[in-house]
């Protein structure tokens, strides 16, 4: 399926050090896009991109950078979208994925600090990504380019103790919206991305906060009775960034094995 879909485009993936974010860097590179991995993580981002390189080897016009970013840092976010244009000259699809742990508390004994954090990085730092993004990509009247925010089920359905991370979950659904709105004048397509239960590293240290295994509750995370993987996101993800997704915006597209459907 990856075969041609990004040929010789340009994509800007945060939070791809590894997880999801990982995942759809090698697809895109696959694919062959020219990959940016924007992190936080400087080691496991030069792994990723080393793997991307490996990829890139046997896919005609398939590249990959690392570029440190820190997207609750509007200065940090503008420089990736600089890097990116320096590096390739232009940028055709971003993928705004970077995004922080819930920690379990709840609601009447959050931890105000950490609150604060959630929202710079999940929601702040994705609308921050969103701005330097749709601001390159008109400047230079990119023909069909897309934006694809990464939120969680938990944008339409809390799960108990992760105020902060739902509360930010759900405005993404409404930032997107916005972002649609306004991007769709300057052919711009702007998507949502709500994975379900996956196999990453940040489910697993969620796992391990309230004691549990992925067998176990295997069951109660979707109807197909598993966790989904990254590269079944990547999948989804891929269609969004292409053409063959070019009259779809303004969407929120679940990736829950239809955890939602119940």
């Amino acid at each position: 399926m990856a075969s041609h879909m990004l040929h010789n485009k340009c994509a800007l993936i945060t939070g791809a050090a590894q997880g999801i974010g990982r995942a759809t860097a090698e697809l895109f590179a696959q694919a062959g896009a020219k990959v940016v991995i924007a992190d936080i993580n400087d080691i496991e981002g030069q792994t990723t991109v080393s793997a991307l390189q490996e990829i890139a080897k046997d896919i005609e016009s398939a590249e990959a950078y690392f570029v440190h970013t820190d997207i609750s840092k509007s200065a940090e976010v503008q420089r990736a979208v600089q890097q990116t244009v320096q590096k390739f000259g232009k940028l055709d699809v971003a993928i705004n994925n970077a995004a922080i742990t819930p920690d379990r508390t709840s609601l009447f004994e959050f931890d105000e600090d950490y609150w604060r954090r959630v929202v710079d990085i999940n929601l702040t730092g994705t609308a921050l990504c969103c701005k330097y993004e749709m601001q390159q990509m008109i400047k230079q009247k990119t023909n069909n380019a897309s934006i694809i925010n990464i939120a969680s089920i938990n944008a339409f359905r809390p799960q108990p103790k992760m105020p902060a991370y739902t509360a930010t979950k759900h405005a993404l659904v409404g930032l997107t919206k916005h972002a649609a709105m306004e991007g769709a004048h300057h052919g711009i397509r702007v998507n949502l991305v709500a994975p379900g239960a996956i196999h990453t590293q940040m489910s697993a240290e969620s796992l391990k906060i309230v004691g549990a295994t992925h067998q176990q509750i295997a069951s109660v995370v979707s109807l197909l009775g598993r966790f989904g993987e990254t590269q079944e996101v990547a999948q989804g993800l891929l269609w969004l960034a292409s053409d063959a997704a070019s009259y779809v915006t303004g969407v929120c597209l679940p990736i829950d094995g239809g955890f939602l459907a119940r």
